[in-house]
């Protein structure tokens, strides 16, 4: 697992060196955005970060922004080598780095899409994953890996859907017809799928390598934006800014 942080902490070192930002002293500050910031008001009330099991991390970068999803969340404020020299032993400061490398690769144009989605844009954001889906791996069995309400609402009618939460309080509801279930479900639900539908929270939480190389795999989201362009992942992010 430390090796896909290793390797992707090394290839942003590389990509920051060359552009002589580390010589640079640079200022970069990572906070908690409240609900409303995060989102704004979309008119349903069920997501993670409605519900206080999640915040996002910001931080800033020359004027460009990088977001990162954890339930472990506080300030810092440091240099960029300050950053890549941390160790990546918790959610806490994987949030830290996740964040920062996203603000760092938006500056240098290589990415786009790593500020969340807001109000109704969650909801376009699903209903443009099914067409996408469908067009590039026809119908299957899908096991969603974290509870994206309106993701869920989306799939559910159209393919046949596991989903795996974190969450306690989720584990064991029945959303939209389908049955959350929790991290103990993960090596089934993986053997049963055809293709992994993944938060890119995964990547802070330190699950991302139960996911990796098992099935076909598409992160979703703004948290997994530096990773996904730095390692050649497959990414959906439809109506990110």
């Amino acid at each position: 697992m430390n090796n896909i942080y290793e390797e992707v902490k090394e290839k942003l070192f590389r990509i920051c060196r060359s552009q002589n930002l580390l010589n640079i002293p640079v200022r970069v500050k990572a906070r908690p955005l409240t609900t409303k910031e995060a989102i704004g008001n979309p008119e349903a009330d069920d997501f993670p970060l409605q519900k206080g099991k999640e915040r996002l991390m910001q931080a800033e970068f020359s004027g460009s922004l990088g977001q990162a999803f954890t339930d472990q969340y506080g300030d810092f404020q440091g240099s960029l080598e300050d950053v890549l020299e941390e160790d990546l032993k918790n959610n806490f400061r994987r949030a830290v780095f996740v964040s920062t490398m996203n603000a760092v690769l938006r500056y240098l144009g290589r990415i786009e899409n790593t500020i969340h989605c807001r109000d109704q844009e969650p909801s376009e954001c699903a209903e443009e994953l099914v067409f996408y889906i469908k067009r590039k791996y026809g119908q299957g069995k899908i096991a969603l890996v974290g509870f994206q309400p309106r993701m869920v609402e989306s799939l559910a009618s159209q393919f046949s859907l596991r989903v795996l939460d974190l969450d306690p309080t989720n584990i064991g509801l029945e959303k939209f017809q389908v049955t959350i279930e929790g991290p103990d479900k993960t090596g089934e639900a993986v053997d049963w799928a055809n293709l992994l539908l993944v938060t890119g929270t995964t990547l802070v939480n330190g699950t991302i390598g139960d996911f990796l190389g098992k099935k076909p795999c598409i992160f979703y989201g703004t948290t997994i934006a530096g990773a996904a362009h730095l390692m050649n992942w497959e990414r959906f992010c439809a109506r990110g800014h």
